[in-house]
């Protein structure tokens, strides 16, 4: 059944944006994603109203995304105001006008917001324990999660369109108000030797600069981690990106860039307030939040990467979705914990990610979409585990095609991942990408055997290549190979 998809139009105090989701409720795929930088928060501090000509900016974003809404088929878009149309004086005036367009916008409340962008946070890292701050053009979110759950949130006037360029003396006032709101809302004591996490698009970008500066492999800013020092540290490199050529950076978004400074100086001031262990950005906030809050728990208990690979499996699968057939068939000659058990399950969804590549590119197709795909609940080491997996699994061997990638996750990881491969290799070869015979069939570990039993009728499925690979597998375990029919 195809599944309508979910338009949200978050009309915020810097950009206006539609994002519009498709697929599985716990861990849908963004299929489009457009922003304005209107700007409506800007002077907002010192006028009280909304611009006349950032009005106009936004209201013609919205009219473009009314048409696009329209053509796309989604029946009930969400329309998002917060900081900038909740506090203007004229913010009911232009209200009135996003109205008029068709629209049935929603201003939501300063806690609401926070406990959005937790929500958000939660629905990409369900481990989650510590602070979240959502940093917009008008406010900052500051929320407390743990155990799967929202514990508090509050929205101070904080913005960098508020705040305006950093100086010396609005740096001191900040740190004040950082430090009073902290004893105020109890963040600064229970912040403490606890992870902040990282919402909003100029944070998400002093990300991006940390990940250029460091010369990171993996350019993905979700579940990115810095270190507390670290914003101090980028104060150079902002500044040199005024003699910087633009177009030459790599994922950093010209747009962005002015915000940068007072992005750079809210962090520093927060994490030395809160004293956080360490800084992990995310990439899902208010929308995503507001998606997550309305699934049932059942869904919300849901593994976010295995369904995210379970609905792109389903997808690109030659004859039918059987990754979950696939894991449990390998399951049984490996030791793996909870945490390495759930990356390969995702590894065996996204088994036939590459048929339709030519032989000779599949296994660094395998890798691209391990590494590449918006993935949520893992980190980079449990994204190179999967890539060394399909890598194995598409014929790519032992030896990771990129050095400084295989260097985010432990050698031990990337053999276990690499061995994941060979067996996902030997079902593939086995099945035909085919159900039946792995449902016959099975695949066990005992006193130094590596045994693949065959079910009545179906020994001729053992031919040569089937017989290297599970010789070649029982090698990789330091094992002998034993074929069985019952």
């Amino acid at each position: 059944m195809k599944r309508e998809p979910n338009a949200i139009v978050d009309i915020g105090s810097n950009s206006v944006r539609l994002v519009v989701f498709s697929g599985a409720p716990r861990m849908p795929s963004i299929i489009f994603n457009e922003k304005v930088l209107a700007g409506l928060g800007q002077g907002l501090g010192e006028t009280g109203r909304l611009s006349d000509a950032a009005q106009e900016r936004a209201l013609a974003a919205l009219r473009r995304f009314r048409l696009l809404i329209d053509q796309m088929a989604v029946r009930s878009p969400r329309i998002l105001a917060t900081a900038a149309v909740r506090e203007a004086a004229n913010g009911g005036d232009f209200l009135k006008a996003v109205r008029a367009i068709g629209f049935k916008p929603r201003v939501i409340g300063g806690e609401e917001e926070a406990m959005l962008a937790a929500e958000g946070v939660l629905s990409g890292t369900p481990e989650a324990d510590g602070i979240i701050g959502d940093l917009g053009g008008g406010s900052l979110e500051l929320a407390e999660v743990s155990g799967g759950r929202v514990i508090g949130g509050v929205s101070l006037p904080l913005g960098v369109l508020r705040i305006g360029p950093p100086t010396a003396e609005t740096e001191k006032w900040l740190r004040k108000e950082l430090r009073r709101a902290a004893a105020s809302t109890g963040f600064g004591a229970r912040g403490r030797g606890r992870p902040f996490y990282m919402v909003g698009g100029s944070w998400r970008a002093l990300a991006r600069l940390d990940i250029i500066s460091r010369d990171y492999p993996l350019p993905i800013t979700h579940n990115y981690r810095m270190s507390p020092s670290r914003p101090e540290e980028l104060r150079k490199l902002i500044r040199a990106l005024d003699r910087a050529d633009l177009q030459s950076i790599r994922m950093l978004t010209a747009s962005r860039i002015p915000t940068l400074p007072t992005a750079k100086m809210i962090l520093s001031l927060l994490v030395d307030t809160l004293g956080s262990s360490e800084l992990i950005v995310s990439s899902f906030g208010i929308r995503e939040g507001l998606l997550y809050d309305e699934l049932s728990p059942e869904v919300r208990r849901l593994d976010p990467l295995t369904e995210a690979a379970r609905e792109a499996g389903r997808g690109i699968s030659r004859f039918g979705e059987h990754g979950d057939l696939l894991d449990s068939w390998i399951a049984p000659i490996f030791d793996d914990d909870r945490e390495a058990a759930r990356i390969r399950l995702a590894a065996c969804l996204l088994a036939d990610v590459a048929w339709q590549a030519h032989p000779d590119f599949r296994a660094e197709r395998g890798v691209e979409m391990a590494l590449h795909g918006n993935w949520a609940g893992v980190d980079a080491c449990g994204r190179v585990a999967m890539a060394q997996a399909l890598f194995s699994n598409f014929g790519g061997g032992r030896s990771f095609p990129d050095p400084k990638v295989a260097a985010l996750c432990p050698p031990a990881m990337l053999e276990r991942a690499y061995l994941w491969g060979l067996a996902m290799r030997l079902g593939q070869r086995l099945s035909g990408g085919l159900a039946g015979s792995l449902e016959r069939s099975r695949l066990s570990r005992h006193g130094g055997v590596v045994r693949l039993t065959l079910g009545k009728g179906d020994g001729a499925l053992y031919g040569e290549t089937v017989a290297r690979r599970l010789e070649r597998l029982a090698a990789a375990l330091d094992c002998k190979a034993e074929l069985k029919v019952r």
